[in-house]
C-alpha cells in the first residue's frame, strides 16, 4: 500500500485562483478600505466626523489591500467558497472603519453579517457545522465573561462581532484569532500610551483587532481555507 503523500508548500501551479483574480481581489480590497473610512467619517451622520482623508485612510487601504489579496491568494476552496469569504471580510473591513471612526459597530452592517455566516456555515467546505457553531459559541462565551471580569474593556458590539469570527473560524481555531487580537491591542495600546495620543483610561476599539485576528488565523492555520502550507512554510 502506498503511504499517503504528506502536504508540500503550494507553488503558483497549484494556486486555486489565478494570479491576476487574486491581484484584482487586492485592488478591490485597497479601494474598499479607503472608500470604508471615507464613509466611516460622514456615516453614521449622528457621529459623523467629516474628517478629511489622512495617513488613516492610507493605513485602511493597504492593510484592506493586503488582507483581501492574502485571503485570495491563499485559498483552496472552490471559487464560490472564496467569494464568500472575501464577502464577508468586506462587511468586516466597514465595521473596522466605523469602529476606529466612532467607537461604535452598527447593526445596519454587524446584522447582515451575522446573518450571512450562519447561512453559510451548513455550506462551508472547509470546517464541520459543530466546529463552526462551537467557535462562536466559545468565542462568545469567553468575550462575555471577559468583559465580566475587565470593566469597560470590551462593548457590546465586540460580543456581536466575534459570533461570524467563530462561525467563521470555527473551534478551536477562533482562539488563535482572539489571542492575535489581545496581542495587537496591546501592542498598540502600549504605542499609543508612549506616544500619548491616549491615556490610561482611555477607550481603544477592539473590533479592529478582532478582524485583524481573524485574518491572521485564516492565513496561518493550515485547515482553513482548504488544504494548503501555513504562511509559515510557504
Amino acid at each position: 500500500m502506498l503511504a499517503p503523500e504528506a502536504d508540500s508548500p503550494r507553488n503558483d501551479e497549484e494556486r486555486f485562483l489565478p494570479q491576476a483574480i487574486v491581484i484584482a481581489v487586492a485592488l478591490a480590497f485597497a479601494a474598499l478600505g479607503a472608500g470604508a473610512e471615507r464613509l466611516a467619517s460622514i456615516w453614521p451622520a449622528d457621529e459623523a466626523s467629516h474628517r478629511a482623508p489622512g495617513p488613516r485612510t492610507v493605513v485602511l487601504a493597504l492593510g484592506a489591500g493586503l488582507a483581501g489579496g492574502a485571503v485570495a491568494w491563499r485559498s483552496q476552496l472552490p471559487a464560490w467558497a472564496t467569494a464568500v469569504y472575501l464577502a464577508l471580510l468586506a462587511l468586516m473591513l466597514l465595521l473596522t472603519a466605523t469602529d476606529l471612526e466612532q467607537r461604535r459597530l452598527p447593526h445596519l452592517l454587524l446584522d447582515p453579517l451575522i446573518l450571512a455566516a450562519l447561512l453559510f456555515v451548513p455550506f462551508n467546505p472547509s470546517l464541520p457545522p459543530l466546529a463552526a457553531i462551537g467557535g462562536a459559541a466559545a468565542a462568545v462565551a469567553f468575550l462575555g465573561l471577559l468583559g465580566l471580569l475587565v470593566r469597560n474593556g470590551l462593548a457590546l458590539g465586540d460580543l456581536y462581532l466575534v459570533t461570524p469570527i467563530g462561525l467563521l473560524l470555527g473551534w478551536p481555531s477562533v482562539f488563535a484569532a482572539l489571542f492575535a487580537a489581545a496581542l495587537l491591542a496591546a501592542a498598540a495600546s502600549i504605542v499609543l500610551l508612549i506616544s500619548r495620543r491616549v491615556g490610561m483610561k482611555s477607550y481603544i476599539p477592539f473590533g479592529p483587532f478582532l478582524v485583524a485576528g481573524a485574518v491572521l488565523a485564516l492565513l496561518t492555520d493550515p485547515h482553513l481555507l482548504g488544504r494548503a502550507a501555513a504562511v509559515g512554510g510557504l
